[in-house]
């Protein structure tokens, strides 16, 4: 881990809960002066812990090196109550419903083994859950993105209907 002292964590928490938050208002709710506060998030950005774009955090950075993918299956009635239960396990980044194998998709974090270990186990103990498959990333080649997206619709006679659009436009 970086070497974060629990103001810069405070102002990481503070900037996933609000991304567009001013810098004057991150001071007022940390109580620090607003110098503080700049200072901080231009050393958090230029380090990379901080990413400039929606404020997203590299959880390596701050000790979450270990990403795993789990595919879960479930027992359909307690689907529902699945998703409720994995919200609030902290490691638990984002739950998709899926088709194919499996039932219910996760993307996990975890500051080791140990702690993915113990994340799993408490998947496992979820009502309804009757079995995870679990899938360690080794590395992240392409991080989540949605600038190509964006830029692509941006181009003139670009279009939302996605790649079978896409050839270049006739000249």
């Amino acid at each position: 881990m970086n070497n974060l002292d629990s103001t810069d964590l405070r102002i990481l928490l503070e900037l996933v809960r609000d991304p567009r938050i001013q810098i004057g208002d991150l001071a007022t709710a940390l109580g620090i002066a607003r110098n503080t506060a700049q200072t901080r998030v231009r050393r958090l950005l230029r380090s990379g812990i901080l990413h400039s774009g929606g404020r997203e955090i590299d959880l390596t950075a701050v000790g979450y090196d270990v990403v795993a993918f789990v595919t879960i299956e479930v027992t359909h009635r307690e689907l529902d109550g699945v998703v409720g239960a994995l919200r609030l396990i902290p490691q638990v980044l984002e739950v998709h419903e899926i088709s194919g194998r499996g039932d219910v998709w996760c993307r996990v974090v975890a500051t080791d083994t140990h702690n993915l270990q113990s994340a799993l186990r408490s998947v496992l103990r979820i009502k309804g859950v009757i079995r995870t498959e679990t899938v360690l990333a080794l590395h992240t080649h392409i991080p989540y993105r949605t600038e190509p997206l964006i830029s692509r619709l941006v181009q003139p006679g670009s279009s939302v209907a996605g790649p079978a659009n896409s050839a270049p436009p006739a000249r």
